[in-house]
């Protein structure tokens, strides 16, 4: 990790802290008083630094606005109320699929000792923020977009990296209706689906926006090419326990390769689960519902967690799944990853970072 004095820390003259109501933390809209900033010239990474969190300054000719090279991250940080620690779940995963989606995007890579070691910088100065009430948690965001100053379709030759953290309470405060989207596409083969890149979100919103005027609040997205087979949903991967089998679709070309999905596949593996990655037909899905076979289903994110669905809606129809009282497999696969992620339970997998 990158020492301390290799990052220039210009401290918060006075810390926002008091100005939070802990009891009430809304997903997304506080944050913590410094932020990680990094910019790539000349081919490489230079004024690494830690200062309050500020407002930028952009040019209306920015690259971003208009040719929308931007990928981001997100995980969290969470505290042993016990103990007074601070643990962060999996970080080297992110920071892999971080630079996975730089790839993608043609942007540079972010060294390890930036993204890791300016990030736990980060946190170390801005500890009291890290929440302690149940289902809280600080929400972490790394993001790198374009910053040349140029109108002309072409990858920029400078780029910004920051993180900034936000504490959060729930994602989804109750359980989650869900519409089948058969009409608009979120991603197809060949295109942006596996990279975390900013244009995969606005291409979501406006269907996003009519499933929520008919009562629900996320899609479960279809393949692009039939319409017949679930991927994903808009805020996480989706997952199904069909007749005791937990099955989710296979990531690749057109699935986000979810750090908290192959979390929970590897826990259900060793817990004697039967799993299955595979493509799952909405007639499946909707024949299991109708005749009782589909016990559970529910999202997995960093954001959303687990995030049980009650219904599902598909073709004018909604059909409700078991209450959440009588589900077995979501409440223990929670219970489990909270405990490992604020240090009450041993880490045999060494998952959890501990500041």
């Amino acid at each position: 990790m990158i020492a301390t004095a290799d990052i220039q820390i210009r401290p918060i003259a006075t810390s926002r802290i008091s100005t939070i109501d802990f009891n009430n933390l809304p997903f997304g809209k506080h944050f913590a008083d410094h932020m990680l900033v990094a910019d790539y010239i000349n081919g490489e990474w230079t004024n690494l630094s830690i200062e309050p969190y500020e407002k930028l300054f952009l040019a209306p000719s920015n690259a971003t606005l208009h040719y929308g090279q931007a990928i981001f991250e997100g995980l969290k940080a969470y505290k042993n109320t016990q103990a007074d620690d601070v643990f962060v779940f999996r970080p080297d995963e992110n920071f892999q699929r971080f630079n996975a989606s730089a790839y993608r995007m043609c942007m540079p890579a972010v060294p390890e000792e930036i993204f890791i070691g300016g990030l736990f910088e980060l946190l170390k100065l801005d500890r009291a923020w890290v929440p302690t009430q149940e289902g809280s948690s600080l929400y972490i965001r790394p993001f790198m977009f374009a910053t040349d100053e140029l109108i002309g379709v072409r990858p920029s030759d400078t780029y910004k990296f920051m993180i900034f953290t936000s504490p959060v309470g729930k994602y989804y405060s109750t359980p989650v209706r869900v519409k089948v989207e058969d009409q608009y596409t979120r991603a197809s083969s060949g295109g942006t689906g596996t990279a975390k890149c900013a244009g995969n979100y606005a291409g979501s919103l406006h269907p996003t926006q009519l499933a929520y005027k008919q009562g629900f609040q996320q899609l479960l997205w279809t393949d692009a090419k039939e319409h017949r087979f679930i991927e994903e949903s808009g805020t996480m991967n989706v997952m199904f326990v069909i007749d005791n089998v937990l099955v989710t679709a296979p990531t690749g070309g057109t699935i986000l390769d979810g750090i908290t999905r192959k979390s929970v596949l590897e826990v259900a593996r060793d817990w004697g689960m039967k799993v299955e990655e595979r493509r799952i037909a909405i007639e499946e899905l909707i024949e299991a519902a109708q005749n009782g076979k589909l016990q559970e289903a529910f999202g997995t994110g960093t954001a959303a967690t687990i995030a049980n669905i009650i219904e599902i809606g598909y073709k004018e129809q909604v059909y409700r799944l078991p209450e959440i009282e009588n589900r077995t497999f979501a409440p223990k696969i929670l219970a489990e990853l909270e405990d490992l992620r604020r240090g009450k339970k041993v880490d045999t997998k060494n998952w959890v970072v501990k500041l």
